[in-house]
């Protein structure tokens, strides 16, 4: 079995990866219509250059970066060259308004900023001129800046002479608790805190994850296609570290929009992505398939209906002849669309609709769901055909890692993994802790098998008028994925039940008038109800006026419903709903 090194920072292990690579194709971006490569050297030699260039410019030890841009390749040739400078890398949203710049630039206290277009460069800039400490503006592409802010072109920087093996010995003494980058934590309850997360914490994610493919997949020339936002701890270490540390290739996603023309074309043996993406997926290809008609319909049915024996260990042996018909029919068309190569889809960032998870099983696609936040680099633990995988459960805690479970119900974290603590925020880094061990605001359990099971974020539990606990976020997935709905959030906190907020799913509904709609979205909640308990099911429901989206502020960059801003746009509606008669 391969292995990978006990690396004493992040920048030691891309330029040993580079060292061994040489001109093998390292990161790919479609240009003009066609897939550009930089060799891993090409990048070393960039990583090298932009380094000392921001060293030139007077940049220290320690110095914070700001790094906006799309998923591209510059983003990792500048975070490994920021870390390469000895500084520290402030990943942010590209959604991100001057207003949330502004608040990350005073909370870091950046010193420069390296940002890709300038489209992108205008909310920053407006954050600088409100703020004090940025003196210095790289870009990647043309921008027009303010006459009292240094400006700086990429082209230039990466220009500057410098030996990458000179930059690898220059930062050989940098140690696994160096801090690595400042993480903005999303924000689905109030202002983003800025996570400290260190060169080991996710060098231990990365030797982890690697351990988990090479034992359960084989580790060979991998392929990843990266679109979630790189600003996000799970892409930052699952979609980029990752792959460095196993010398993998990673292409950048075009767009969304286009992820399904790209997955044929860049061929990915593993893709990180996050359950909404699923539950789309889900809908889309379950319609394309019954458009195929009665044979293609009968074919997903039996599918279903193995997946589930095998996942909960009662295959069958006359199973065998169904799942080689599955095999040559079904499964194939399903593999070709994912690029024909794939090994696993790893999904995380939030909790999967067990449902979901069995549909593309039952479609021969490994679904590994993983658990973790931020505080912990962001993985703590995921699914593994090694460890029997169980839609129900998030897998067994990664190598080198500790879980256990307080009195409450919490579960609680410690390895090398944990974060140092919030920047600059001593109050909330000993809140965060309890004698060592991270407090994930998570509720869960372990399994016979020492698999994680989770329950509901702590703070988002619904305390009934009764007493009675009720995780959301379960009932919410289960929503989502019946086709009349695309977005649900419940709501009912110390009332006497459940209640529902809405976005019809926008193709379903196209053709329909409103009460048209509203009986087919009350028709899902009802299907929905038949499969929970009394006290959590959704009694009453109204309609959202548009999508929760990252633009007005319902979702964050990650994809998660941000609750607290919801409730504010449609408090009154939901009030409604209790004062309803009947």
């Amino acid at each position: 079995m391969r292995r990978l090194e006990q690396f004493p920072n992040l920048v030691t292990m891309f330029f040993a990866r580079a060292a061994e690579l040489g001109d093998a194709p390292f990161l790919l971006r479609k240009e003009a219509g066609a897939w550009r490569a930089t060799s891993w050297r090409e990048t070393a030699q960039q990583v090298a250059s932009l380094a000392a260039g921001l060293t030139a410019l007077g940049l220290k030890a320690g110095d914070r970066v700001l790094l906006v841009a799309e998923n591209r390749p510059e983003w990792c040739i500048a975070d490994l060259a920021i870390m390469a400078a000895r500084c520290v890398t402030v990943p942010a949203y590209t959604s991100n308004t001057a207003a949330d710049h502004a608040h990350v630039l005073r909370d870091s206290g950046a010193a420069a900023a390296i940002v890709s277009t300038e489209k992108l460069a205008r909310p920053i800039l407006q954050a600088i001129a409100e703020t004090e400490g940025c003196r210095h503006l790289v870009a990647m592409e043309p921008v027009r800046t303010v006459p009292s802010l240094l400006s700086h072109d990429w082209s230039d920087l990466i220009a500057t002479p410098a030996d990458p093996a000179t930059c690898a010995d220059a930062v050989a003494d940098v140690g696994r608790q160096a801090l690595a980058c400042l993480i903005y934590t999303s924000g689905t309850g109030g202002a983003p805190k800025s996570v400290m997360q260190h060169h080991g914490a996710i060098l231990h994610n990365v030797a982890a994850c690697a351990a988990i493919i090479a034992e359960d997949f084989g580790w060979g020339d991998e392929r990843f296609l990266s679109f979630l936002p790189l600003s996000h701890a799970y892409e930052h270490s699952a979609g980029q570290f990752l792959p460095i540390g196993l010398g993998a290739q990673i292409w950048y996603a075009e767009s969304v929009e286009k992820l399904a023309a790209n997955m044929e074309e860049a061929r990915p043996t593993i893709m990180v992505v996050v359950p909404r993406l699923l539950e789309v997926l889900r809908q889309r290809i379950a319609k394309l398939i019954a458009k195929q008609g009665r044979l293609a319909r009968w074919l997903l049915r039996k599918a279903d209906e193995l997946a589930r024996r095998e996942l909960s260990g009662q295959s069958r042996a006359t199973d065998a002849p169904l799942r080689l018909v599955l095999n040559r029919t079904l499964r194939t068309r399903i593999a070709q669309r994912f690029g024909g190569a794939l090994k696993a889809l790893v999904s995380g960032g939030a909790p999967l609709d067990p449902d979901v998870g069995t549909f593309f099983h039952a479609l021969g696609v490994t679904l590994l769901q993983g658990y973790g936040q931020t505080e912990a680099a962001p993985v703590i633990a995921c699914n593994r055909p090694a460890a029997g995988i169980r839609m129900e459960t998030v897998g067994p805690p990664l190598d080198a890692t500790e879980v256990r479970i307080a009195e409450d119900g919490e579960i609680l974290v410690r390895g090398e993994l944990v974060t140092q603590g919030y920047w600059r925020n001593e109050a909330e880094t000993a809140r965060a802790f309890d004698g060592g061990w991270l407090k994930t605001g998570d509720i869960g359990r372990l399994d016979a098998r020492g698999r994680l099971v989770i329950t509901d974020r702590k703070k988002d539990i619904i305390v009934t008028d009764k007493g009675e606990n009720v995780a959301p976020q379960r009932i919410e997935a289960m929503l989502n994925a019946e086709h009349e709905i695309a977005q649900a959030m419940v709501s009912g906190d110390r009332r006497p039940y459940l209640v529902g907020l809405i976005v019809a799913d926008a193709e379903w509904g196209r053709s329909l008038d409103e009460a048209a709609r509203r009986r087919g979205v009350q028709a899902a909640v009802d299907r929905v109800n038949k499969r929970l308990s009394t006290t959590e099911k959704v009694r009453r429901v109204a309609l959202a006026d548009e999508p929760f989206e990252i633009a007005n502020g319902q979702l964050t960059p990650s994809l998660k419903i941000r609750r607290h801003m919801i409730r504010a746009a449609y408090g009154d509606r939901l009030d409604a709903l209790y004062s309803r008669s009947g």
